[in-house]
């Protein structure tokens, strides 16, 4: 299996959901977004997925949501290199996201199931489909957990027959899942959508992962991927083992500050958070430092 990058499918890879860097008046500091978005690249990333939770893009206004898009683009140096996450409350305005993106010179978008209620099938349809419309190729993102929608296997081949949806996100934990995604729709690819699943979905034929954590440690995050992918358990299980303390925070409620707190405790500027997010106290902000102290002791960067 390739682990190299690929323009015609560009949602495969390393695509770092990366945090956004916040200026302690809780401004966008886009200078320091574009520096992070170069350093993943040059750090072994293959590209970076702007507006998604770890982007805080519930928070931002449509103004700094399409600015962040934008400053992505010019900063990977190839809009392929960037998909951007088009979740909205409306399926109108989730597409008018796409395009946005599309305009931008993205490569693909993430896009969530309808998320402002329960939504049944027929509503998670007719929601690909509209947003597909756009015409820029579509990731699912399922996240059964806080969406409560599921996008099962058997919901998934069905959205990539009807609106061409090209992958999926998968984020629900069944590891289990991703053979009968294969069964069912073996042309749609699955993508990581979990650190802490990472070495489980590779070797069961993941061709690229949603990261957090490269964030704070690209380059073994990107050594452990490739080794993974490969199939090359030597290199990938030690690493994982070294690296899974930390990465499982990534599943948690409070992955966005513990991952912009990993990065501040490494040197790299992770900063505050928006609310109704909080900065991390107690047993959990203790519990983040001792895991990225660990793996910077390990010699992971």
């Amino acid at each position: 299996m390739t682990t190299t990058w690929n323009p015609a499918r560009p949602w495969r890879g390393i695509m770092v959901a990366t945090t956004l860097p916040l200026r302690d008046d809780l401004s966008v500091d886009y200078d320091g977004y574009a520096e992070h978005v170069r350093w993943l690249i040059e750090s072994g990333c293959d590209g970076v997925v702007p507006n998604g939770s770890l982007g805080e893009y519930q928070t931002l206004s449509d103004e700094e949501r399409a600015r962040v898009v934008q400053v992505a683009v010019e900063a990977a140096g190839d809009g392929a290199r960037v998909m951007p996450g088009v979740a909205a409350y409306g399926s109108g305005e989730a597409r008018r996201w796409a395009e946005q993106a599309a305009e931008a010179g993205a490569g693909s978008v993430l896009l969530l199931p309808p998320n402002a209620y329960r939504a049944d099938e027929a509503a998670v349809r007719a929601h690909y489909a509209e947003v597909a419309r756009a015409g820029v190729p579509v990731v699912a993102y399922n996240n059964p957990i806080d969406t409560k929608v599921d996008l099962t296997p058997r919901l998934l081949a069905v959205l990539h027959q009807e609106s061409g949806v090209v992958a999926v996100k998968e984020f629900s934990g069944d590891v289990r899942r991703a053979y009968e995604i294969a069964e069912l729709a073996p042309e749609l690819d699955l993508l990581i959508g979990a650190d802490d699943v990472l070495l489980e979905l590779a070797l069961a034929g993941a061709v690229g992962w949603v990261a957090g954590y490269p964030n704070a440690f690209p380059a073994s995050c990107a050594e452990l991927y490739h080794a993974a992918v490969a199939g090359d358990l030597a290199t990938a299980r030690p690493l994982y083992k070294s690296l899974h303390s930390l990465l499982r925070w990534d599943s948690k409620t409070e992955f966005v500050q513990a991952i912009k707190a990993s990065m501040d405790i490494v040197g790299r500027r992770g900063g505050p958070v928006r609310p109704p997010r909080l900065p991390l106290t107690g047993a959990t902000e203790a519990g983040v430092r001792l895991a990225t102290e660990k793996a910077a002791a390990d010699g992971h960067r």
